[in-house]
């Protein structure tokens, strides 16, 4: 409808191996020209896109949060797909949430804004409780699927093999034996998370980070996911020579192994980042499973966001556990949405799904208000605990983050900027810190943060407009590297 008032529309998507299959849908049922925007492409191609787009002659374009960028002359609609995940927000260099962009430029042209979501964020729920946001539900599901039914598997004094109880392979073969799809999905990459010494307790740690180094088996490699080094796996502890050398934990690539395993007849097939880095391989990967030659998949968060796999009918979940109790006080909120998001892969045509979670903590509350009341309950709860601890989307935050090779530097230039604070802003503005990173050292650099929270956007961005420009000036800024996040989404990067 839009497009036939004559104006262009954009479509934003959180990752880049959406972006094929969302063009390949609209090609199919919207007869005008269109182009993707995203990372993936060369110089060239992207070029091309951005100049079709600019020129008005693409009348849509998809893409990923650097498209919001793209100049369109007439544009009359965004949409933002899957609003709530984390992907929109630029976590290095220059920071911005290409969600927020788009609702600031859609006010700016004043054009339609469709933030869409089965799991909305806590921000996007809370502009909607302020009336800010008009909530529009759909009631039923695509092709009138029917919800898969959840399920919780207690894993507690169960002796687990590479991460899965006795109940969990057994069901899953039970569905296998149907002539079923199943997916197996563990947020972590690689074969293992830890590499150990059983005689001495060595621990193979990246000598750059305050991180332990991730063992690829595949490539026989020792990996570092924060900074890239890797070094290959030794064949006896560096410390005391011993040969009793320990995997702890699974990823994606150990769990691919045990359900080769388990069933050695059937197809299994991976998709991580790892399986999927050439261009073009998880095209093929999605189309092979829609194929029907794959029974088995294993992945990552990739596997979990707008994919449709009318086959897969049960859904496996290995490792929640850390999001009902994680430091950050979004992890349930996170835990909750992907959840919902991997579900949604379960039961997608007129076969009914299941899915399978694993848990030590099979009666804690939220967990139980999430699965038998669905997300909106679970949100609606969970946004009571955050408006009691002032949290945000009831307080606004800033976090200033500073780093240096040397340890004591950063930390000084926090604390200086604070002296800087105007006291005229002490009732309404609180700083918390500056605290050591929670990895504190990353790529060499030691890292301090510095939180500053308010229950007033308006009177925030007031302090920042006076207290930046001081900071700047102080003779500590020059000796660190330090950058402004607004509305900080993760304190770990």
């Amino acid at each position: 409808a839009m497009l036939c008032r004559g104006v262009q529309v954009m479509v934003l998507v959180p990752e880049i191996a959406l972006t094929p299959q969302l063009l390949e849908r609209f090609q199919r049922r919207v007869s005008a020209p269109m182009v993707a925007l995203h990372s993936g492409l060369n110089e060239s191609e992207r070029c091309f896109a951005w100049q079709q787009a600019c020129e008005g002659q693409a009348r849509v374009v998809i893409g990923t949060r650097s498209a919001m960028f793209t100049p369109m002359p007439e544009l009359g609609m965004i949409i933002v797909d899957e609003e709530h995940d984390l992907s929109y927000k630029q976590q290095e260099g220059f920071r911005y949430s290409a969600r927020d962009m788009a609702v600031a430029l859609g006010k700016r042209v004043a054009c339609p804004v469709l933030l869409g979501s089965a799991t909305p964020s806590f921000e996007s729920l809370q502009n909607v409780s302020r009336g800010n946001y008009d909530l529009l539900k759909l009631t039923q599901r695509a092709g009138n699927a029917v919800l898969p039914g959840i399920d919780l598997i207690d894993i507690r004094s169960v002796r687990l093999d590479a991460g899965f109880s006795p109940v969990t392979r057994r069901m899953i073969g039970e569905e296998l034996a149907r002539g079923q799809q199943v997916l197996v999905f563990i947020n972590r990459r690689g074969f293992a998370p830890v590499l150990t010494c059983h005689d001495c307790g060595w621990v193979a740690q990246c000598h750059r980070c305050d991180a332990r180094m991730t063992i690829h088996a595949g490539r026989n490699r020792l990996i570092c996911h924060h900074c890239g080094f890797q070094q290959k796996v030794p064949a006896q502890c560096p410390e005391c020579t011993g040969e009793s050398l320990l995997t702890l934990g699974q990823g994606t690539e150990q769990v691919e192994s045990v359900l080769n395993r388990y069933f050695p007849e059937t197809s299994c097939v991976r998709i991580d980042h790892d399986s999927t880095r050439r261009k073009g391989s998880m095209h093929e990967k999605l189309n092979s499973v829609r194929e029907g030659k794959h029974q088995i998949l294993v992945g990552t968060q990739m596997l979990a966001k707008g994919h449709d796999f009318p086959n897969v009918t049960l859904v496996v979940m290995l490792d929640i556990d850390q999001g009902l109790y994680g430091s950050d006080f979004r992890a349930s909120e996170r835990m909750a949405q992907q959840i919902m998001q991997v579900s949604g892969r379960a039961g997608r045509a007129d076969k009914p799904g299941r899915v399978l979670i694993q848990t030590r903590h099979p009666d804690h509350p939220l967990l139980h208000v999430l699965i038998h009341q669905g997300y909106q309950a679970f949100a609606m709860q969970a946004m009571v605990e955050r408006e009691q601890a002032l949290f945000p989307p009831f307080s606004y935050q800033v976090l200033i983050r500073a780093e240096a090779t040397r340890a004591a530097l950063p930390e000084d230039f926090l604390n200086a900027a604070v002296q800087q604070a105007d006291q005229k802003y002490a009732d309404n503005i609180e700083f918390w810190g500056p605290v050591a990173a929670a990895m504190q050292r990353k790529k060499g650099q030691h890292r301090f943060h510095l939180l500053i929270q308010s229950a007033s956007r308006g009177l925030l961005h007031q302090f920042l407009d006076e207290w930046l420009p001081v900071i700047e000036r102080l003779p500590e800024a020059r000796k660190v590297r330090w950058t402004v996040d607004v509305d900080p989404q993760d304190f770990y990067s």
